[in-house]
């Protein structure tokens, strides 16, 4: 039995009605609630306009800086995210308008997808590439219907947004073709091919100037050890994103679709090809649920087409439906109006008390530099609340490089006073302890005169890669980057910094092996650095490390295999 619900699809009137309510509680949202850290990150992001991140393509940064420049609060950093947000939704509405699909069972899906509800206001790339996502289906659908040159020049340009906004956006382009081979004998089909690789030329430049850190980061340094929760728990994120409730049908509903035309084989490769590529991916690491966002665009699309081929669900689902958007609908509430019990849930917990927090920190360390160990979260919040550029991340060799060891605001802080924040006590180098007002402790100290080598690269030139336990060996490297030998002299820093082995097993450090640094021969040649290895047989990771007092070392060279036996 289906439900009884007027089925009227040639109307926009309940449409307009739900994106201006969707608008309105989306603007609100983006008012009231606090930046999450990756949002702080991005608006530091902004402040940096280049053609490429540590992290991320540049969309995301000209996104925030348009609504930052507007009004510098949190709703003016997610205004284009609110705005382009409720635009995808309508664009959507327009692609499905063709096919006859009903304006309330629309709503009913769109507004149950939880995915849709978290970047309805969270600003980071997968925002602009939502949006650009949509914009690629809307335009492809007209395009496969008519060859016009005007249509692929769009397209061209929409591909480049795609690839300016996230890495996933190849995934897009790459099933759409495999979805329709014919497209090569287009020749318009060429322009969208060559004009946007011509157009995302600057970021791939970017990259080799910079050393292609994207690459290594997203290839090489986030790979983890193997955990079978990777690959089994994937499933159930991605049922969470689709709505808590109907995840589970709306996957079923999807993949019963009759393939009637090249769109719809579109939407089904891209959908089952993006969630498939994920999958595989948590053979290499955890994947995080957020991801797929770009699978869930052909998934509601395909959804309610099937809906319309096989005929609308029974009533049971379409209250289930309504009892999904308001379990989903209460999680924003609890956002709204900071119940407590939401903001002592894990990965929410973000979202409050940084601005006091800001304050607390700013009365006690003033106009002075804020240096933060580990995580480029916190850091950017200070920046954020504090609207400024004061606060940087000090990226240890247990942690990983992030943009902050790429901006300038490392060298303006060198030999000035700063504040030192740590997670943990480090005896000798944090001397007090500050509560946050939020809850978290923090471990101080005040830094007279900064020095810090987060900009400088150690290459590892010795092909050696193995030795016996114990044993000194000798290894060649190279010193690149920001390595300030003027401020080296031995009367001033002796003792003070050092050029350190550290061997990690099992992702602890275990041994390390010290020289000080003002016996290092000038950065343009080499360096023959005598060590030696741990005693304990094993396999190691070994990379090379610069330590200033009082901090824990930076990451200075790739992590290298060694074995000692």
């Amino acid at each position: 039995m289906q439900a009884s619900i007027p089925n009227t699809p040639s109307s926009n009137k309940p449409i307009w009605y739900f994106l201006l309510f969707w608008t309105l509680l989306n603007a609100l949202q983006s008012y009231t609630l606090e930046l999450h850290g990756d949002e702080a990150y991005y608006w530091v992001y902004s402040r940096f306009l280049d053609w490429g991140y540590f992290d991320h393509p540049p969309m995301v940064a000209i996104f925030i800086r348009i609504g930052d420049s507007l009004m510098h609060n949190e709703l003016g950093l997610r205004l284009l995210t609110v705005i382009t947000n409720s635009a995808s939704l309508y664009l959507i509405w327009l692609i499905l308008k063709k096919y006859a699909v009903d304006a309330k069972w629309f709503i009913l899906i769109a507004s149950g997808l939880f995915i849709f509800h978290m970047y309805g206001f969270t600003t980071t790339p997968d925002s602009p590439l939502f949006f650009f996502t949509v914009l690629f289906y809307y335009f492809y659908q007209q395009y496969l219907e008519e060859d016009k040159w005007s249509l692929a020049l769009i397209l061209m340009l929409v591909v480049a947004g795609l690839l300016y906004s996230k890495y996933h956006g190849v995934l897009l382009v790459g099933f759409t073709l495999c979805s329709n081979i014919k497209l090569l004998q287009r020749k318009s089909f060429w322009l969208i091919v060559i004009g946007s690789a011509i157009l995302f030329m600057p970021h791939v430049l970017w990259q080799v100037n910079h050393d292609y850190p994207s690459l290594k980061y997203h290839l090489v340094d986030r790979s983890e050890k193997y955990d079978i929760s990777f690959t089994t728990t994937y499933p159930l994120g991605q049922l969470a994103m689709a709505g808590p409730l109907i995840g589970w049908f709306l996957f079923y509903s999807a993949f019963r679709i009759k393939i009637k035309d090249s769109f719809i084989r579109a939407l089904v490769v891209n959908a089952v090809g993006t969630f498939l590529f994920f999958w595989l991916n948590t053979f290499k690491g955890n994947v995080q649920m957020h991801w797929t966002l770009i699978a869930y665009v052909p998934l509601i699309m395909l959804v309610l087409i099937s809906f319309k081929q096989s005929g609308y669900p029974a009533k049971w689902f379409y209250y289930l439906g309504l009892t999904n958007i308001a379990l989903i609908l209460f999680i924003r509430a609890a956002l709204l109006f900071q119940f407590p019990f939401v903001m002592n849930i894990g990965p929410l917990k973000s979202y409050f008390g940084f601005r006091e927090w800001t304050k607390q920190v700013h009365k006690i360390i003033g106009n002075n530099y804020l240096i933060i160990r580990d995580g480029f979260q916190d850091p950017s919040k200070y920046n954020y609340y504090s609207n400024s550029l004061k606060a940087v991340s000090y990226d240890t060799r247990y942690y990983r490089k992030t943009e902050y060891d790429m901006w300038p605001i490392e060298d303006s802080m060198q030999h000035k006073k700063a504040y030192y924040l740590s997670e943990y006590n480090e005896p000798g180098s944090t001397t007090d302890s500050l509560v946050a007002r939020y809850g978290r402790v923090w471990y101080t100290a005040w830094v007279n005169d900064v020095q810090t080598f987060q900009k400088t690269d150690i290459g590892i030139l010795s092909n050696t890669r193995t030795a016996s336990p114990g044993q000194i060996i000798t290894m060649d490297l190279s010193f690149a980057g920001s390595f300030p030998q003027e401020a080296l002299s031995p009367a001033k820093d002796s003792g003070k910094a050092f050029l350190e082995a550290c061997f990690f097993q099992n992702r602890g450090e275990l041994k390390v092996v010290s020289t000080p640094i003002d016996t290092i021969i000038p950065s343009n040649g080499k360096y023959p650095f005598k060590f030696k290895v741990p005693t304990v047989p094993g396999k190691y990771e070994l990379l090379f490390s610069i330590r200033t007092v009082p901090f824990p070392g930076s990451k200075n060279s790739q992590s290298i295999e060694f074995t000692v036996k």
